[in-house]
């Protein structure tokens, strides 16, 4: 298995764990804290998300992730069945993960043409693995109609209890197809996207299917389905034929942005599946910044911020991260990097 290790470490307080959306609070989805970093001086300020359209630059493109969670989590009596991706022949990328309590943890059980009783009278076939953590299954009925009848959104420990599906929606989310939400998109408001308009910051959509995002540390994400369709390219083109700045919404979007960006930085319409991984070596080629969450210890989304921010800085805001309390994982706080 390949690994990919990031470029520092820390130590994350369970309490910075995010357990619920704000709303559950009484507050807005963009009622969270934005952390700042400008990768050219390497200083980092607090701000709050709603103040993003006046930190951003008039002729600024902001790109967007349009997936749409699955109710992707199968639970049985003893184990925890995550959906990942679509692999051939009608077959699926799964992980396999064991039941503790109400949550679950890694489960390095299963063999080949072991077959697996779900709810509702459907039977999942484990054909072989894939990798450490992923099998590749066959399910006897629809996998997307089966998931909308049995399936909830994948949650993790973290998370205080059950959430319904529409938690794990972003506002841009058109297309279903992820196992988990790409998060970054998870604040914006529709008040958000009127104020970013009238500060001249235009939007463009890319489409990005998550796979599961349990990785253990240091192990790179794996293939994902992406298209970057013709009126993207040109947006993110003609910006940075002005001498505007491209600013990804999330991890997701790098990914999907650089895989269809070519060595002289022109981005090509583009579909398929990605295996790109993104460290200070590949570099980018079209993105300048990026709003993304704060990634756990050891993660390799910290190597690919690296390619975006220089180490000390990065690290640097981590640590005020830390101390200011902020709040990780799909329902906390978020990072603006440019």
């Amino acid at each position: 298995m390949t690994t990919i290790a990031s470029p520092f470490t820390f130590a994350l307080d369970a309490a910075l764990e995010a357990d619920r959306p704000p709303e559950a609070g009484g507050g807005r989805r963009d009622d969270v804290r934005l952390l700042v970093t400008d990768t050219r001086t390497g200083e980092s300020r607090d701000e709050r998300f709603d103040r993003l359209p006046s930190l951003l630059r008039p002729g600024d493109l902001l790109v967007v992730n349009d997936s749409a969670t699955l109710p992707a989590a199968v639970w049985l009596d003893r184990l925890v069945l995550h959906f990942s991706t679509p692999h051939r022949d009608g077959r699926w990328l799964v992980e396999l993960r064991r039941r503790v309590g109400d949550s679950h943890v890694r489960y390095d059980g299963g063999r080949a043409n072991e077959w697996l009783p779900l709810p509702g009278g459907a039977t999942l076939k484990l054909v072989e693995r894939h990798s450490a953590r992923l099998w590749v299954a066959e399910l006897d009925v629809s996998v997307s109609i089966y998931l909308n009848e049995y399936g909830r959104p994948i949650r993790y420990s973290y998370v205080n209890t059950d959430r319904p599906l529409a938690d794990y929606q972003t506002i841009f989310a058109a297309e279903p197809g992820s196992a988990e939400m790409p998060s970054a998109g998870r604040p914006f408001t529709k008040d958000t996207l009127n104020g970013l308009r009238r500060n001249g910051i235009d939007i463009a959509t890319i489409t990005l299917h998550t796979g599961v995002a349990s990785p253990e540390a240091d192990e790179p994400p794996y293939p994902e389905r992406f298209t970057v369709d013709r009126r993207a390219a040109q947006a993110v083109n003609a910006v940075r034929a002005d001498g505007g700045r491209v600013i990804a919404v999330g991890t997701t979007v790098v990914r999907a942005v650089e895989s269809a960006t070519d060595s002289d930085g022109v981005v090509s319409p583009r579909s398929g599946v990605t295996e790109h991984l993104i460290t200070p070596d590949t570099g980018v080629r079209a993105v300048d910044g990026i709003l993304t969450g704060l990634h756990e210890p050891r993660s390799t989304h910290l190597s690919m911020l690296s390619a975006i921010c220089p180490v000390p800085a990065l690290a640097e805001a981590y640590r005020r991260a830390v101390a200011g309390r902020y709040l990780w994982h799909e329902f906390g706080d978020v990072h603006l990097i440019c």
